[in-house]
C-alpha cells in the first residue's frame, strides 16, 4: 500500500482506525498543494502532504487523535517559517479526520466445522474477527478481510490480549480446552459476551465446575451456552452458524452508543478556512458580505 486511497480500501475493509490527514487551505509557499492528503494509523503513514516538520508534526497529532474512542474531526493551522522551520515561509491549514475501529473485537476459538460455517457470514458484519486454532492445517486459504487468524500452541494465552469488552466464542473440538478459554475469560471480568458451544449437559458440568473453583453465579451467568439463539433451531454447522451469528447482531446492536445530533465542525468554520486559502486577506470581507446576503 504505497497511496493514501490503497491504504483507505484496505483499511476500511479490515475495520482499522486511522486518521486521514488532508491540506484543505495553502498560503504563499508550501510543499504541496491544497488537496494534497496523507493516511496515518498507529504504526503507518501513507502517501505525504509534504515531508518536513510540517508531517512530522501532522503525524504527531494524528496519532494523538487515535487514542480517542470515538470518530471526531479537528483543524489546524501550521505558519511554515515561524514555527515549523521550514524555508517555505508559506501557511497550511489541515484537517485532521480521525475514524475509530469499526466494529466490535471478536476471538473465535476453534476452527471445526461450525466456524468454518460461521466465519463467511461474520466476513459481512461489522466486526474484527481473530479466528485463533491449535491445529496445523485447520483455516481455509482465503478468509474475509476483517478476520485474521492465528495458529498458535496455547489458545488459552490469545485471552488475555483481547482488547476490554471483546467478544468472545469458544468453538473448540475439545470439552477441556473450551472449559480453560471460559474461565479465562471469565478471570478476565471485562468481556462484552461468551458464547460456548455445546449441549444443555455441557452447560451444566461446566456451571458446577465453575461454582467448585468459587465462581459466584453473577459471573457464571456471563457464559452463554448453549451459545446462539434459542429459537432459531437446527444442528446443521450452518443453522448453528446462522443462530450464533443473529445472537452476535443482537449484541452489538444493543451497545451502539446513541449517536449525538450535533457533532464534528461547523460549516461556517470549513467555509472560513477553504476562503482564506483561496482568497487570503480578502477573504473576511467576503464572508460578512455572503453572511449579510444570506
Amino acid at each position: 500500500m504505497n497511496t493514501w486511497g490503497e491504504a483507505l480500501a484496505e483499511l476500511q475493509c479490515r475495520g482499522e482506525a486511522y486518521v486521514m490527514v488532508t491540506l484543505i487551505g495553502t498560503r504563499g509557499s508550501t510543499p504541496r498543494e491544497s488537496g494534497s492528503k496523507m493516511l496515518v494509523t498507529a504504526e503507518q503513514s501513507y502517501d505525504t502532504i509534504g515531508g518536513g516538520h510540517l508531517e512530522f508534526k501532522a503525524i504527531q497529532q494524528a496519532r494523538q487523535l487515535l487514542l480517542q474512542p470515538a470518530d471526531t474531526q479537528s483543524l489546524q493551522q501550521y505558519p511554515l517559517g515561524a514555527s515549523l522551520g521550514q524555508c517555505c515561509g508559506g501557511q497550511v491549514s489541515v484537517l485532521f479526520e480521525y475514524f475509530a475501529p469499526r466494529g466490535r473485537e471478536l476471538l473465535v476459538f476453534g476452527a471445526g466445522h461450525v466456524a468454518r460455517a460461521l466465519i463467511p457470514v461474520l466476513g459481512g458484519l461489522p466486526l474484527r474477527v481473530r479466528w485463533i486454532d491449535n491445529r496445523d492445517g485447520m483455516f481455509p486459504d482465503q478468509v474475509p478481510a476483517n478476520v485474521t487468524t492465528c495458529l498458535t500452541d496455547d489458545p488459552v494465552a490469545e485471552i488475555a490480549t483481547a482488547s476490554p469488552g471483546a467478544y468472545i466464542l469458544v468453538l473448540t473440538h475439545n470439552h477441556q480446552l473450551d472449559f480453560e478459554l471460559t474461565e479465562a475469560v471469565l478471570k478476565r471480568r471485562d468481556s462484552g459476551y461468551l458464547g460456548v458451544i455445546g449441549s444443555l449437559t455441557k452447560a451444566r458440568r461446566f456451571r458446577q465446575r465453575l461454582e467448585h473453583r468459587g465462581y459466584d453465579s453473577s459471573r457464571i451467568e456471563q457464559m452463554i451456552c448453549p451459545v446462539g439463539l434459542a429459537d432459531v433451531g437446527g444442528k446443521r454447522p450452518m443453522e448453528v452458524a446462522v443462530s450464533i451469528a443473529a445472537q452476535l447482531i443482537s449484541f452489538y446492536q444493543a451497545d451502539m452508543p446513541e449517536k449525538p445530533v450535533n457533532s464534528g465542525i461547523d460549516w461556517r468554520t470549513l467555509k472560513q478556512v477553504f476562503t482564506e486559502g483561496i482568497d487570503g486577506e480578502g477573504a473576511e470581507h467576503h464572508d460578512r458580505e455572503t453572511d449579510h446576503e444570506a
